[in-house]
């Protein structure tokens, strides 16, 4: 195997090589918007919004635009994707969804199912495939590539329901891997992730990661964490190097990794690379392709239209729902440090779909970007603005200053007293100071936040702080139904949610009080 990662190596310096670049980003964006219209043109979504008219005019993009209106996950599935999961054909892409994703999200309590057609199988896959290449900026050990990659996603063993199996994206993405990477690279093994229970599959994963040269690792940070700690426990030993001492590579995507990267620290012997990744149940979007940048770059050409809307007040009601005339940008008219959510039309028949995520520019040349929060994930009571962005740096930085470590937070807004708080939960074992922890939280957002640090001396009068065992914010998700791999605990909690989160909380605490009496 450590031939093998050389010659992967080379090959991926000599592919480098004669790489060349040879579109601009309107150029692959105009020929996918051209390409995905043809083929949906027949589809009865097509044919719904002249497709074939658009095709011909003078300024297709601008008819487009005019003609579809944007799509929420609601809006789709009643009007359109429901059709697909009752087995229709030809409803928003040519042929009959074989698969659906399940996707709770991280701010809406039911389960979406949302279409992955072949098409879309064979856009992950080239995703996939670019990062791979694109290794090769990174200063990886050589024989990383030889090694074993754990994937810590969905159950490959996907529900059958008639004619169509629906499960995580992960999984289905597992299940539809190259047979030859499944079998030389792919951990923990398709007999391991068939297992349904992601409970069982952390077991047996504790129990068998020994047998395992792992050099990279890919999941959610939480959940990564969560199986780091457990082998360490489970087999006695100091870090995760002592189980897999060639471990290198860290793939990492679905929230912020900076909340986590102390905690990750301590778990490892030595520094490895960390590379994040922007994927979703409707697609693979980009990944991080250069060193030293925070930025994810958007793959361009892979199938995917974006159209970007500036987030905020005009195009956007405080509870993140988009206006129906809010204008669009394409990638060619978006400037960089601006806040924008992101609409997406696909080759799984996704069409101006908001997906949620709300991004900002870091290199607009590039085409590189950070991701800011949700569109549903931003707390303003009053004109605070308080981005999920802000709140994870909050975070870092109580970290960093009192030495401790925060495992999971999430955050709720309310009017008290005939003003405005905000209540930070937080997951953490160490002994702590809770007035501390929210005066630096509130230091730390002030002086990033100028609409915070306004609205702290007017509207927004207090700040309230619960500390809790880390395991209460899995519990919740096991308890609503959300416990696993691709699911995250939502960073701002809302409306119903908030008080399904209270009630627990109260009930967990009772019964905790009531068994220690």
């Amino acid at each position: 195997m450590a031939l093998l990662g050389n010659l992967i190596a080379r090959s991926l310096r000599i592919r480098k090589q004669f790489t060349i670049q040879i579109g601009t980003p309107r150029a692959y964006q105009m020929q996918v918007f051209w390409r995905l219209l043809s083929k949906a043109k027949n589809t009865q979504f097509g044919r719904h919004y002249g497709f074939k008219e658009l095709l011909k005019s003078e300024d297709a993009i601008d008819e487009f635009r005019k003609n579809v209106p944007y799509h929420n996950y609601n809006q789709m599935y009643n009007r359109w994707w429901k059709h697909c999961h009752e087995g229709e054909r030809n409803v928003c892409w040519p042929g009959k969804v074989k698969y659906f994703a399940l996707s709770s999200g991280t701010s809406e309590s039911s389960s979406k199912h949302i279409p992955v057609t072949d098409d879309m199988i064979k856009s992950t896959k080239r995703a996939g495939f670019k990062q791979f290449y694109s290794m090769q900026n990174f200063d990886l050990p050589s024989d990383v590539f030889g090694k074993g990659i754990l994937m810590l996603g969905g159950t490959t063993s996907l529900f059958e329901r008639g004619d169509y199996y629906e499960g995580d994206m992960s999984g289905i993405s597992a299940k539809n891997m190259p047979k030859w990477l499944s079998f030389l690279f792919y951990k923990p093994g398709q007999g391991i992730s068939r297992r349904p229970r992601w409970e069982d599959r952390i077991k047996l994963i504790v129990r068998k990661a020994p047998t395992w040269n792992v050099g990279t690792v890919c999941g959610v940070p939480a959940w990564v964490q969560i199986v780091f700690e457990e082998i360490i426990k489970y087999h006695k030993v100091k870090n995760i190097h002592e189980i897999w001492p060639n471990l290198s590579l860290y793939i990492h995507g679905g929230v912020s990794f900076e909340p986590y990267r102390e905690n990750f620290k301590n778990l490892l012997a030595r520094p490895i690379t960390y590379i994040e990744t922007y994927m979703a149940s409707e697609g693979s979007f980009g990944f991080q392709s250069r060193p030293g940048t925070p930025g994810i770059k958007l793959i361009l050409n892979n199938a995917i239209f974006y159209e970007f809307v500036p987030f905020n007040e005009k195009n956007f009601s405080d509870e993140g729902e988009i206006h129906p005339d809010a204008k669009s940008y394409l990638i060619h008219e978006v400037v960089s440090d601006k806040e924008y959510a992101v609409v997406l039309s696909t080759c799984a028949g996704a069409w101006r779909y908001v997906i949620g995520d709300v991004i900002k520019f870091t290199s607009v040349k590039e085409s590189e970007f950070v991701i800011v929060g949700r569109t549903k994930q931003f707390l303003s009571l009053c004109g605070e603005h308080l981005s999920v962005d802000n709140m994870n740096k909050a975070i870092d930085e109580v970290q960093k200053k009192l030495n401790i470590s925060i495992k999971e937070f999430t955050v709720s807004g309310f009017q008290h007293e005939g003003y405005f708080a905000h209540k930070w939960y937080i997951g953490c074992d160490d002994d702590v100071d809770k007035k501390q922890i929210i005066e630096l939280i509130d230091i730390t957002l002030k002086r990033i936040n100028d609409d915070y640090a306004v609205e702290r001396e007017s509207a927004l009068k207090n700040l309230f702080i619960e500390v809790l065992p880390p395991t209460m914010f899995i519990d919740f998700l096991a308890a609503t139904g959300k416990f696993g791999a691709m699911n995250k605990f939502p960073r701002v909690i809302k409306n119903a949610q908030r008080q399904e989160w209270e009630d627990f909380l109260a009930q967990k605490l009772s019964l905790s009080t009531f068994t220690e009496s």
